[in-house]
């Protein structure tokens, strides 16, 4: 009876735990399945997030290409303000009212443009508008794209912009696209600064920025997506064309509202061209590359006598704006298309009102002046004087060429077109955009095969004689190679503090042992790590304490973050 009842329980029991166990089975499946389900639910919020965040960029891409626009037509306003209180004309027609004043009145309005770009320079120094006491310009746009994570300072736009609407103006020898740019950037990094994109998003709109400018002040759209893509951001992203292309069109539409809807030169009909005339433009080519290299290189040259030379004598840098509006002026005053932006010298050169050694002699007065004006601290740009050297250079050598074959070669108009694009691409290292934006300011394409031989044969030059574009150049000088592509801007931006482990302070270092700084580059840790063969070393700050330890960096771990940096940089250039 006992056992029976036993058997009678055991089995009640085991039917009510296989019952238990039943519902935990059914209850863990239920609760897996609706995890599955939140998951998936998750997965697709985010997906539509990031479809949102999508729209965003495109949305700010078309904001910022509309106050870009607005921006450039207000900064060409002050230009022309200021231009027609020194030359007695506006920006475009400067040439006709320089020569139209007396020599000492045309020396002066550098002299005292000069004065009043150092009084700006003083001013935003002092409050920290300018931190380094020069205007900025495309060269700061790499900088914050490459280095600043997308960020660009807006006081320091708007008074770079000053400084150079006031150079301009008053006749220095430089152009507006370059500020122009930096302005676009400019307003892109205000309107995006509180709206939480991450780093790549923000560089996105700062190209946005650049090309949106750019695309106003040269009514050239296309040239200015390829501009940002080539110039600023250094890449062809699919994800960062179209937002691009977005803020480049809209400023167009404003621009096109506010100034007119015509390209910047109409140049005369130049005759058909001919077969010879490729391997022309080619040898056009070559003599544009060594008048791009000439300028590189003297520019360069002076800027660095000057600085060395202002150090030495104790100097202040205020001093250089007016003792270079002496020296341009003293050109200008006998040759006064050197004066600002120069365009009705090109409309000028490509209507053959110079003769072919006035040609040459203008050339060198631009380079000349040109070199003077961004050496001595003025504002501006250097694609406009590139563009006006080219097209003296190309109608001299079509002239040159007309005298010794007058059947076989186009006219000079022709060759002036296609040595604006060589030489202004070759100085700005941009030949793509360049080539374009040629094309939209002339409204010639007959151009294209001989202007684009042309271009590339000047770079080429261009970076076999000096090595780097001048943007590149200028960046050089702050410690940033970018020659070497993605992978040595990682090396030289990435600092030690950034990828070290963090620690207590210990024990103080003696004098002789190894150790690493925390402002080094990623490159430098490296190095290091190869030259003393250990696994790590410890990391100090040499700006406070050399003795105390604040971190350690193991070989594995700089090399871990540098791989990791290689692979997003990769992603987010090829996506």
């Amino acid at each position: 009876m006992n056992v029976a009842l036993n058997v009678s329980c055991y089995l009640d029991l085991r039917a009510e735990s296989c019952y238990e166990q039943s519902l935990f089975t059914k209850r863990r499946i239920f609760m897996t399945r609706n995890v599955a389900r939140i998951l998936i639910l998750l997965r697709k919020w985010r997906r539509g997030l990031s479809g949102f965040d999508v729209f965003k960029v495109w949305f700010f891409a078309v904001v910022i290409g509309v106050a870009a626009a607005y921006g450039v037509i207000g900064f060409r306003f002050v230009i022309n303000q200021v231009s027609g209180i020194a030359f007695g004309e506006s920006e475009t027609m400067v040439v006709s009212g320089a020569a139209s004043l007396r020599v000492w009145r045309a020396w002066a309005a550098p002299v005292i443009g000069g004065f009043a770009v150092s009084g700006l320079l003083y001013l935003a120094h002092r409050y920290g508008w300018l931190a380094k006491g020069r205007a900025e310009g495309v060269a700061d746009v790499i900088e914050a794209r490459a280095v600043a994570g997308g960020r660009v300072s807006t006081r320091a736009g708007l008074a770079s912009a000053a400084v150079a609407a006031v150079s301009i103006g008053a006749g220095a020898s430089a152009g507006r696209e370059g500020p122009a740019a930096h302005l676009g950037a400019t307003i892109a990094s205000l309107l995006d600064r509180h709206m939480g994109f991450d780093a790549k998003q923000r560089r996105t709109l700062l190209g946005c920025g650049a090309a949106a400018a750019v695309s106003a002040s040269f009514n050239a759209p296309v040239a200015g997506v390829l501009f940002a893509l080539e110039v600023v951001l250094g890449n062809y992203a699919l994800s960062v064309f179209g937002p691009i292309a977005a803020a480049s069109v809209a400023a167009a539409v404003v621009a096109r509202i506010h100034l007119g809807d015509f390209p910047a030169f109409n140049p005369p009909d130049y005759g058909a061209a001919a077969a010879i005339d490729v391997p022309l433009a080619a040898l056009l080519g070559v003599v544009c590359g060594l008048m791009a290299s000439l300028f590189l290189l003297s520019t360069e040259q002076m800027t660095v006598r000057l600085r060395e030379f202002a150090q030495e004598r104790g100097f202040s840098y205020l001093l250089l704006p007016p003792i270079g509006g002496v020296l341009v002026g003293l050109i200008g005053a006998f040759y006064p298309e050197v004066f600002g932006v120069g365009y009705e010298a090109v409309a000028n050169a490509l209507n053959g009102e110079y003769t072919v050694v006035m040609l040459i002699v203008l050339v060198a007065a631009k380079l000349a002046a040109t070199a003077i004006t961004l050496s001595c601290r003025f504002g501006g740009g250097v694609f406009a004087p590139g563009l006006v050297m080219g097209a003296f250079a190309g109608a001299a050598f079509g002239a040159g060429l007309g005298a010794v074959l007058p059947e076989a070669t186009a006219s000079p108009v022709y060759y002036a077109m296609i040595g604006m694009g060589a030489a202004g691409g070759a100085i700005m290292g941009a030949p793509i955009s360049t080539t374009l934006i040629v094309f939209e300011m002339t409204g010639e394409y007959g151009i294209t095969i001989s202007l684009m031989v042309a271009a590339a044969i000047a770079t080429l030059i261009v970076q076999w004689l000096c090595g780097q574009s001048f943007f590149h150049w200028q960046l050089s000088r702050r410690g940033y190679d970018l020659s070497e592509g993605p992978q040595g801007v990682i090396l030289q931006t990435i600092r030690v503090r950034d990828v070290m482990d963090a620690m207590p302070a210990g024990a103080p270092l003696s004098e002789e042992a190894p150790r690493l700084d925390a402002g080094a580059s990623l490159g430098a840790a490296l190095a290091a790590l190869t030259e003393t063969s250990e696994s790590g070393l410890p990391v100090v700050d040499e700006s406070q304490d050399r003795a105390a330890i604040i971190g350690y960096l193991t070989r594995i771990k700089a090399l871990a973050s540098y791989n990791k940096a290689l692979i997003d940089q990769h992603v987010e250039h090829h996506t």
